[in-house]
């Protein structure tokens, strides 16, 4: 069982970096709590999923690779319902920009997953922010750049 929802969590921050937005939203639940406020993102909320992945389209591809590195994975499991906690390392590059091409933010992750099926679905993911290195006005090129 814990094999199964590795697998989900790993499939789906795949999916995201490589922009493969209809792998993402198969593993996603709808709504979807999303809690990114320790990070200055506004108050959590159940959003659907389309929407989520609208916003992050909107930036994301302006990126030239993003790259979520996750580890380790910690488990917990209630019949149907199953708990995350992972660190993770998110790298955001754009080639050539003068004032430094990386922007990389570290935390953790609680991610929430329910089983539908056989399958194991992301039901909402709680980013705890710790630190940011990097080119932090990279997120605002890259939406430029994802608008154009």
């Amino acid at each position: 069982m814990t094999h199964d929802i590795t697998n989900a969590v790993q499939r789906f921050f795949e999916a995201v970096d490589t922009q493969n937005w209809a792998a993402a939203n198969s593993l996603m639940t709808n709504p979807f709590h999303l809690d990114y406020s320790s990070f200055g993102a506004g108050p959590a909320a159940d959003l659907a999923s389309a929407d989520i992945l609208s916003g992050w389209r909107s930036v994301l591809p302006g990126f030239d690779s993003t790259h979520h590195q996750l580890g380790p994975l910690i488990i917990e499991t209630d019949g149907n319902s199953a708990t995350g906690r992972t660190y993770v390392t998110a790298d955001h590059q754009i080639a050539g920009v003068e004032a430094g091409e990386v922007w990389t933010v570290y935390g953790s992750y609680v991610l929430t997953l329910t089983k539908i099926g056989p399958d194991w679905r992301l039901s909402g993911n709680t980013f705890q922010f710790k630190f940011q290195t990097g080119n932090t006005d990279l997120p605002a090129l890259a939406q430029s750049r994802a608008a154009s």
